[in-house]
């Protein structure tokens, strides 16, 4: 009974596609490898999978340059002088387009503006203000963003200032104030009283200042200082 024959199209399972194109790829090249030695033939076979893995086979006692190029000279041309001369030309559309865009920057600064006709001059024009634009409107974006960040940083500099102040007690009435007693040996005498010790000398002067300024230099003017026992 024989094989049945099989369709030729695509393998939409890649796995199978896989392992289709191993098991085909080595008899292809188990092919060529007998045509080489029966017929003493020289072949040259370069392959690629799906995948974009490499493979190749070539005769011995030559490589795949020698091969090609005897194709080139089987068929009279030269795929070396095809791929130089399109490189060449590659090469040069880009120097054309080096040199226009040379040519637009010094216009755009305003020189070499001699060669140019009054349709020319007036699209150059447009593009100057168009670009003008751009950057001042970028120029605004850049103060305003800055001037925000700079504002909330004053803001935060005001407020650990203010925070600082009152952690350090240095927020005091505008009326009163309190006076240290350096012979009653400052705050350390003002402790010792209040826990029970200490003596008469250890006393803690407290200053009134009169707010009121119609009051200075009557009977109550001046400053009076109540000691604390």
């Amino acid at each position: 009974m024989g094989r049945g024959k099989i369709e030729i199209k695509r393998i939409e399972n890649a796995t199978n596609r896989q392992v289709t194109y191993s098991k085909r790829r080595s008899g292809i090249m188990k092919k060529a490898r007998e045509l080489t030695v029966l017929c003493d033939a020289q072949v040259a076979i370069i392959m690629f999978s799906s995948t974009g893995k490499y493979h190749e086979f070539c005769s011995t006692g030559t490589d795949i340059k020698g091969i090609f190029d005897r194709y080139q000279q089987a068929i009279g041309t030269s795929l070396w002088i095809e791929q130089y001369e399109n490189m060449q030309r590659t090469l040069s559309h880009l120097k054309d387009i080096n040199r226009n865009l040379r040519t637009e920057i010094r216009q755009r600064m305003g020189e070499d503006l001699d060669a140019l006709e009054f349709e020319e001059l007036r699209d150059l024009e447009q593009n100057v203000d168009a670009a003008l634009k751009e950057v001042r409107q970028r120029k605004y974006h850049v103060i305003t963003t800055q001037t925000e960040t700079y504002k909330k940083k004053v803001k935060h500099s005001q407020e650990a200032y203010k925070n600082l102040q009152q952690e350090l007690g240095m927020r005091e009435d505008p009326a009163y104030g309190f006076v240290d007693n350096p012979a009653a040996g400052g705050w350390d005498g003002v402790a010792a009283v209040a826990m029970g010790g200490g003596s008469a000398a250890d006393m803690y002067a407290f200053r009134v200042v009169p707010s009121q300024p119609n009051l200075h230099g009557m009977a109550y003017g001046g400053s009076h200082d109540l000691r604390l026992g």
